[in-house]
């Protein structure tokens, strides 16, 4: 009797299942900040997010620029204010070394020269600190696709100070001697907190005056107050 042969098909391959969003790849964050107290309570609220991975934390530039260069985060959380040195620059500077990392800045202040500066110099975010419970984390993502994110309050002060070096050929410089006139600073006041010499500002001063077609300080508080360079 001839031995019979049993053929088995093999059984059609399952789909593999999609992942899972917790099985997603986490946003790798550096936290750099000066205050302990504020890098805790940023981590406790970014350990609350699934998508979200604290890797390492400084609390100077330098420490900063060595978490980032060593760890290679998504994101560098970076308070504007650093000791140590210019965070601006530092943002110039990591963009350069370390471009596959972007950063987004914290910071207590609602300027919107400030936010300019940070953005022209590298940095794809900005948020104010005291909403940072509300908006860090959507700030995070969309730092990791590549996306501009800025403080919905200080979005429009920024769209304002756009339209004023557009419209009226004011440098970031002018604007921000431009602010500080109008917040009532003299001159070497102004040149102190900008690390320029009375004479520059005094310069600064009649360019704006002149571009603007303003004679008074009145009518630059007026200026400022419109185009929101200052808070009413």
């Amino acid at each position: 009797m001839a031995e019979s042969h049993l053929h088995l098909a093999p059984a059609p391959a399952s789909p593999a299942p999609a992942p899972s969003p917790s099985a997603q790849r986490s946003i790798r964050v550096v936290l750099a900040d000066d205050h302990a107290f504020m890098r805790r309570g940023l981590r406790l609220l970014l350990e609350g997010e699934p998508d979200v991975e604290v890797i390492a934390e400084a609390g100077d530039l330098s420490a900063a620029e060595a978490r980032v260069q060593g760890h290679l985060p998504d994101v560098l959380v970076l308070d504007l204010m650093m000791p140590g040195g210019s965070s601006i620059e530092a943002i110039r500077q990591l963009r350069e070394r370390v471009p596959q990392t972007q950063i987004v800045v914290l910071t207590m202040a609602d300027n919107p020269v400030f936010a300019q500066r940070a953005l022209s110099s590298g940095a794809i975010g900005f948020v104010l600190k005291d909403l940072a419970d509300t908006e860090l984390p959507d700030a995070l993502r969309a730092a990791a696709r590549g996306e501009e994110y800025v403080s919905p309050r200080v979005a429009s002060g920024l769209d304002a100070l756009h339209r004023s070096l557009a419209e009226d050929k004011l440098s970031v410089r002018e604007i921000e001697v431009l602010r500080l006139i109008a917040l009532g600073h003299t001159s070497v006041e102004i040149a102190g907190k900008l690390d320029l010499s009375p004479r520059t500002v005094e310069t600064h001063r009649a360019r704006i005056h002149r571009k603007l077609g303003l004679a008074t300080r009145a009518e630059l508080v007026r200026y400022a107050l419109g185009h929101s360079l200052i808070g009413a």
